[in-house]
């Protein structure tokens, strides 16, 4: 019979294939039990049982299509009511068939219902179940493309923005609760999710394209190192800083009760009055 894991349970959202399989992999090793939850049944079983034979963890397979609201339902209610868990990789997600503007609308929707409607209610419900406990880590899958949106399509840029937005600002309420979050920032990455939007990899500059299991273990790295925010190809860490300090500097002026002067509104206003 299998012990549950002192580390507790880690759920895995998008856990069949590419980050989030490997995020499972990985965690299971490090002796974490596993609840691996996306639509594929048949391939979430088949690694839940090859990483129970392998590492002697316990894990189980939570069938969910993250497009839909009963499933999302399902999803938060095992986290909210299963104290085992003590982590979870909020990784779902699908990416874009092409520029925003020859893209079918209605695949839009879905990825926004997978990339921020899901993320936001299963990162919150997570939050709030890990407060009420006193301790548990959230660690939200979000893009390099939030902080390049004009390289990549516009729904899927926004999609990744929310997340580490979400994230950030989460982070800013759980100061003092016990619980950790962290956004991770993937690059391109050597991950199946190419091939079912009809992508490729073989027309990429092979140096900005990442192994999957290379971008997860520094994403771990980065976890342990109790990183807000990981960006796992960035060698110069004061380049991020950088942007933190100016985005520090601007906050000041983003908020105040008359217009900038450069506007020529605040004495148009006076003038009328």
């Amino acid at each position: 019979m299998t012990k549950t894991s002192k580390l507790g349970t880690a759920l895995v959202t998008g856990a069949s294939s590419g980050i989030g399989a490997t995020y499972a992999e990985r965690l299971a090793r490090r002796g974490y039990d596993l609840v691996l939850v996306a639509r594929d049944e048949d391939r979430l079983k088949t690694a839940a049982e090859r990483l129970a034979r392998e590492t002697g963890v316990k894990a189980d397979v939570l069938r969910a299509d993250l497009t839909q609201r009963a499933d999302i339902a399902l999803v938060d209610r095992r986290l909210r009511e299963d104290d085992t868990i003590t982590l979870f990789v909020n990784n779902a997600g699908i990416g874009p068939t092409g520029p925003l503007l020859q893209s079918d609308i209605d695949y839009l929707d879905r990825m926004v219902d997978l990339n921020v409607l899901a993320a936001n209610r299963l990162a919150v419900a997570a939050a709030q179940a890990f407060v009420a406990r006193g301790s548990g880590s959230i660690i939200n899958t979000a893009s390099v493309v939030a902080l390049w949106p004009h390289a990549f399509s516009g729904t899927y840029s926004a999609s990744k923005a929310f997340v580490l937005t979400l994230t950030e600002s989460l982070a800013a309420e759980l100061v003092d609760t016990g619980v950790r979050i962290q956004a991770v920032l993937p690059g391109l990455t050597r991950t199946e999710i190419f091939d079912r939007v009809g992508g490729s990899f073989d027309n990429m500059d092979p140096n900005m394209v990442m192994n999957v299991g290379d971008l997860v273990d520094a994403a771990l790295a980065g976890f342990d190192q109790g990183e807000l925010v990981t960006i796992p190809s960035l060698s110069d860490k004061s380049l991020y800083e950088a942007l933190e300090a100016a985005r520090g500097e601007l906050r000041p002026h983003l908020s105040l009760s008359k217009p900038a002067a450069r506007y020529g509104v605040a004495d148009a206003s006076a003038n009328a009055a």
